[in-house]
């Protein structure tokens, strides 16, 4: 019976496959720093295969380049082995909701979530640290190369050390940011569906590496806008410049050229269709051109309307469309001609046919700031949580302007909470029932820091440890709590709940992993692979993300001939982790025609039994996948 692998995807092996399926010839086999053989990719061939000539070392080239970049991409591919346990106590109805909220370093998260997730997130949103010297960022430990690094993601708890303080001081500023955000968004970018979009806040300090940044995970050609909204009310100035820093930015990219924006209430409004036009609703737009004719001769001639024979002439800047275009146009019903030749001709814009009507103006995110996000927080928390949280009004308008029904939002930067309370409160608006994804470190709170005390003051205040998490939960208990009680569009599901999930080292004992490695005297201890304080429920959590099934699906938990069976959406899944496990119970489950089933390597009742599992299966439910663990 095959095993389950219980880490995540080896995304560097993945691209190696590829690879192979395309220029078989670029790909050998080679010792990995542990001495055992893989897969590797000879890219002197590639890029010999990949050139029109012939290559002779370094070239010249256009790209984004930093320390440790290549340490980050080795990190970003490389499996971790770790698992998301649930916590019901600290989830709202655990059962019934389709939200997630993972407690953890991102990083891990974003690989975990890889198979189940993938190609299903319509908007990510992230307000990641703005590398101002005085934030923190994730230390991912590069400098103990990438061999050491999966050894440890895979057998090794981190305790909870994973910030650091990045101060100009260290003489690699920027590289240890980009380092830190480089990995999280290659692998956010597998997540994102085709038309899916990602917004990033920042500020001046790191907006062009970014952008560059962003250019080179998801293509220059799906850059979308980089909106500027004025951040604080107060005149905030550089000492040394003069130049006011009340304003922030919002770098959007898309996975595809698909992604859209839906467009403000008033340019829609714009719209009609007196008519009937059977394209839709349409607004008249103007046809005049912006060029002289020395510059664009091809778009300076006469314009006559083929039925009446009227001539409009041609207007000092030219037309906006050249001839046959223009004839075209006329020939679809486009083109709006006045009744005497004083007028002037104008065309159909179809608001179907519109790619955004979403203005790329300070205008459209002005009207709020951080000062409103801080006064609605610490309303709703009772004190005083976080220094300059986003204003779910932010929130509200990406969240309306880009997703619909069911569509997932994720923000693995959630700081304050932020996206999960503007998601919640747009639903409640609007009555499309969406999905939120939010991952938050567990930071730790010092009452004796100044810029942390405030926080750690309300931790003690509302009874919940003194870590950012909480105060992140917290505060979405109370906003779905609040929204729920106010006006609700009826269409909504009315989904406030979230369940927790807690990212720590594999249910898996070292064994699992590298069985070569047991001696003699640990033979007894490997007789069973899973760790003594694991429950069910953390293994079942754990098959989930190996086998990417929606962790939000509904769970059953019955007594099946004594023992205890899981049941994930009925027959999606069927779990069995108890011992003892007999043929009439594996009988009885494979009656039941599940998709999949898994057992516990050993948990059947002799080895003949386990021998049989698959023999019964294909006798009484051919189309079950059966694994162990």
């Amino acid at each position: 019976m095959e095993k389950l692998k219980m880490h995540s995807s080896d995304l560097s092996q993945e691209n190696i496959a590829t690879i192979s399926e395309l220029f078989p010839g670029c790909v050998t086999e080679a010792l990995d720093e542990g001495g055992k053989v893989r897969l590797a990719v000879d890219f002197d061939q590639l890029r010999q295969e990949l050139s029109d000539y012939i290559v002779e070392g370094a070239q010249e080239r256009y790209h984004l380049n930093w320390p440790g970049k290549r340490e980050a991409l080795i990190i970003a591919n490389a499996p971790v082995g770790k698992t998301l346990r649930p916590a019901p106590k600290d989830s709202v109805e655990f059962g019934e909701t389709k939200n997630i909220f993972i407690e953890g370093d991102n990083l891990d998260a974003l690989k975990l979530l890889q198979e189940t997730y993938l190609g299903e997130v319509k908007m990510i949103y992230i307000d990641p640290p703005y590398n101002t010297g005085n934030d923190f960022v994730y230390d991912d430990n590069f400098a103990q190369g990438s061999g050491k690094y999966l050894e440890q993601s895979l057998q090794k708890d981190d305790e909870g050390n994973r910030l650091v303080a990045n101060t100009s001081a260290n003489g690699r500023f920027h590289s240890d940011w980009l380092s830190m955000l480089y990995p999280r968004l290659r692998l956010a970018k597998n997540l994102l569906k085709e038309d899916g979009v990602v917004i990033i806040s920042i500020d001046d300090e790191e907006a062009s590496n970014l952008r560059h940044l962003c250019d080179e995970i998801f293509g220059r050609e799906n850059f979308v806008a980089q909106f500027v909204w004025k951040s604080r009310v107060s005149e905030d100035t550089r000492a040394t410049t003069g130049v006011s820093t009340d304003h922030e930015y919002l770098i959007c990219y898309s996975r595809s050229d698909s992604a859209k924006f839906r467009g403000s209430e008033k340019d829609v409004e714009k719209f009609a269709n007196p008519d009937n036009d059977p394209r839709g609703p349409w607004r008249s737009a103007d046809l005049t051109g912006l060029a002289t004719k020395d510059a664009r001769p091809n778009l300076h001639y006469n314009l006559i309307n083929p039925d009446t024979g009227i001539n409009y002439g041609c207007p000092p800047k030219g037309w906006r469309f050249e001839p046959a275009t223009m004839e075209q146009k006329s020939r679809e019903g486009r083109i709006l001609f006045p009744a005497n030749a004083d007028g002037r001709p104008r065309h159909k814009l179809f608001l179907n046919e519109m790619k955004s009507l979403f203005k790329n103006i300070s205008s459209v995110v002005n009207g709020f700031s951080t000062a409103d996000g801080t006064r609605e927080l610490n309303a709703l928390m009772g004190g005083v949580a976080f220094t300059f949280p986003k204003p779910t009004a932010l929130i509200k308008l990406f969240i309306e302007q880009l997703t619909e029904e069911d569509d997932i939002v994720l923000d693995f930067f959630a700081g304050s909470g932020t996206t999960a309370d503007g998601m919640m409160q747009q639903c409640a608006r609007d009555g499309l029932s969406r999905r939120f994804i939010l991952v938050q470190l567990p930071e730790k709170l010092d009452r004796a820091n100044s810029a942390q005390g405030t926080a750690a003051e309300l931790c003690d205040k509302l009874g919940v440890p003194r870590n950012i998490a909480e105060l992140t939960k917290e505060r979405i208990r109370r906003a779905g709590a609040k929204i729920v009680k106010g006006d609700c569009h009826p269409a909504w599901n009315r989904d406030v709940g979230f369940r927790v999930m807690k990212i720590d080292t594999s249910n898996m004992q070292d064994v699992y992993y590298r069985p070569d490695e047991v001696d003699q005297m640990g033979l007894l201890d490997a007789v069973d692979n899973i760790k003594p304080d694991r429950t069910a429920e953390d293994l079942l959590f754990q098959v989930l993300v190996d086998w990417g099934v929606d962790l939000t699906l509904p769970i059953r938990r019955e007594t099946v001939q004594g023992k205890s069976v899981f049941c994930v959406d009925e027959n999606t899944l069927v779990a069995c982790f108890d011992t003892g496990v007999t043929e009439e119970l594996v009988k009885e489950l494979a009656g039941r025609e599940p998709l999949r089933v898994v057992f516990r390597d050993n948990g059947f009742v002799s080895d003949a039994v386990k021998i049989n599992v698959e023999q019964v299966f294909r006798q009484l439910s051919p189309g079950t996948d059966v694994k162990s663990i």
